[in-house]
C-alpha cells in the first residue's frame, strides 16, 4: 500500500507516518515547512517535498500507485493537492482514518490518552515507562521526544499507547482498549460551540471505551510541579492495566526519572525553558512546575513571556487568566498568534487581558524583536528562571535566538 500525507513533518501527521512506515506501508508527503518531525521522516526513507504545492509532487505520486491521500484539518477544500486528490478519485480521509486502520490492521489494543491539558505529558510518559519495561508497544505522540521517535511500530506489539486529541473531534472515531482521560475544560470553541457540547464529546469518548482511568493514584513521585505528579499518577495506572504483574515501586521509580518531553517544560538552556501552555488551566499547572524547579534551582523568581493563541478561543477564556499567573515575578505578554480565526470578533489586545490580571503590576506588553530578547537574557542572567508559553511560533523565535548565541 501507498499513502500520501499532506501537512507530514508536524507533530500532528509526522509521527502516524513514522509508524505507517515502520508497518511496512510505503509512506510520501509534502508540507509548506520542514516541521519538528522534518528529520525523523528522512531518517525513516521518507520522501518529502517541502514548499508550496500545485499539486504536481502528488500528481506524480499517484500515477506511482499512490491510493490514500491524507490531510490535516487545516487543509483548505480548494488547496491544489485536495483537488488533484478529487480528480484523480484515490481515497481522502483525514489523519484519524488513517489511525484507524493502522489499529485494525496490525490487530492492537488502543490505549488512548485524552483530555483538555496534560495528555501529551501523559502520553510520553507512558510510552517512557513501557519502553524502560520492554513492553510490547507502539505508539503515536504529538510532540517530540528525547528518548525515542515520535511514533514507532515494531513486530509482536500489542498496544498502541495513542495521543487522542479532541480537536476536530478527532477521538471520537476510536472505540479503545483503554482511556485515560486527565482533564475537561472548556476549549476549541472553533469546533464546540458551548461547553455542554464539549462535556458531552467526552462523555461519548468514554462511552465508546472498554476501560477507562479518570483518577491519579497519588505516589512518591519527586517530579517537580502537581501536575507532573499527577500526569505521573494517570501513567502508572495505564503501564499497570497493561502490565499487572510489574511491581509499582519499579514503575514509580522508571517515572521519577522521566526526562520530559518537547514543548512541555523543555530546556532549551541554563535557566531557559518553553512550554506549549496556552490555555489559562494549562498556564496554572506549567506556574505550578516553574516554582517547583524554581526552588530546585534556587533561583530568585518566575519570569514568563506568553504568547496566547487563536482569538476566537481568547474570547471564550479571556476571564480565567485572572489568577492564572500567580507567582510569576515578571510577565511578558505578546499579540496574539492569529489562526482559523471567526473574522467577526475583535482582536483583543495585550492589555485587554492584562488589565484583568490579579497581578497586573508585574505584566508588560512585549513584541518578538531583539530588545525581548535582551530582556530574557537579562533576567536569566540575574537568576531568574524565564519560561516561554506558546502554542505559536514564539517558540521558534526562542530557539533561533538562543541557538545563535
Amino acid at each position: 500500500m501507498k499513502i500520501y500525507i499532506s501537512g507530514i513533518s508536524g507533530t500532528g501527521m509526522g509521527p502516524l507516518a513514522l509508524m505507517a512506515r515502520q508497518a511496512g506501508i510505503e509512506v510520501f508527503g509534502s508540507d509548506l515547512h520542514e516541521g519538528a518531525i522534518y528529520q525523523e521522516l528522512v531518517d525513516a526513507g521518507i520522501e518529502i517535498f517541502i514548499g508550496e504545492q500545485d499539486g504536481e509532487f502528488l500528481r506524480e505520486k499517484i500515477s506511482d500507485g499512490v491510493e490514500w491521500f491524507v490531510h490535516t484539518s487545516a487543509l483548505p477544500s480548494d488547496a491544489p493537492e485536495m483537488m488533484v486528490a478529487r480528480e484523480a478519485g484515490i481515497r481522502i480521509s483525514k489523519r484519524d482514518n488513517l489511525t484507524e486502520f493502522l489499529v485494525q490492521k496490525l490487530g492492537l489494543k488502543m490505549v488512548a490518552v485524552a483530555g483538555t491539558h496534560g495528555k501529551t505529558t501523559t502520553t510520553s510518559m507512558t510510552i517512557w515507562a513501557s519502553l524502560k519495561l520492554g513492553l510490547p508497544v507502539s505508539y503515536v505522540v504529538g510532540s517530540t521526544l528525547g528518548f525515542a521517535p515520535s511514533g514507532s511500530y515494531k513486530d509482536g506489539d500489542k498496544y498502541f499507547i495513542y495521543e487522542a486529541d479532541e480537536y476536530d473531534r478527532n477521538f471520537l472515531k476510536f472505540h479503545p482498549w483503554l482511556s485515560v482521560i486527565t482533564s475537561v475544560s472548556y476549549d476549541h470553541p472553533d469546533i464546540y460551540k458551548t461547553p455542554e457540547e464539549y462535556v458531552e464529546a467526552f462523555e461519548q469518548f468514554k462511552s465508546q471505551s472498554e476501560n477507562v482511568i479518570l483518577n491519579t493514584d497519588f505516589c512518591d513521585f519527586k517530579l517537580a510541579g502537581e501536575a507532573r505528579r499527577t500526569d505521573a499518577g494517570l501513567a502508572m495506572q495505564a503501564i499497570l492495566e497493561m502490565a499487572p504483574d510489574v511491581e509499582k515501586e519499579k514503575v514509580i521509580e522508571i517515572l521519577n526519572d522521566f526526562p520530559g518531553v518537547g514543548r512541555r517544560f523543555e530546556k532549551l538552556a541554563d535557566g531557559i525553558y518553553t512550554d506549549y501552555a496556552h490555555h489559562p488551566e494549562e498556564i496554572k499547572a506549567t506556574m505550578d512546575v516553574a516554582l517547583d524547579q524554581m526552588d530546585i534551582d534556587g533561583k530568585k523568581g518566575v519570569v514568563v513571556v506568553y504568547q496566547p493563541h487563536q482569538n476566537t478561543r481568547q474570547h471564550e477564556v479571556q476571564d480565567l487568566y485572572y489568577d492564572a499567573f500567580v507567582g510569576a515575578s515578571k510577565i511578558f505578554w505578546l499579540p496574539t498568534y492569529l489562526t482559523r480565526e471567526d473574522e467577526s470578533l475583535p482582536i483583543l489586545k495585550p492589555i485587554d487581558f492584562i488589565n484583568q490580571l490579579n497581578n497586573a503590576e508585574v505584566a508588560e506588553e512585549a513584541e518578538l524583536n531583539d530588545e525581548l530578547f535582551e530582556q530574557i537574557l537579562k533576567y536569566r542572567d540575574d537568576g531568574y528562571l524565564v519560561i516561554l508559553m506558546s502554542a505559536g511560533p514564539a517558540d521558534e523565535w526562542l530557539r533561533s535566538h538562543i541557538y545563535n548565541i
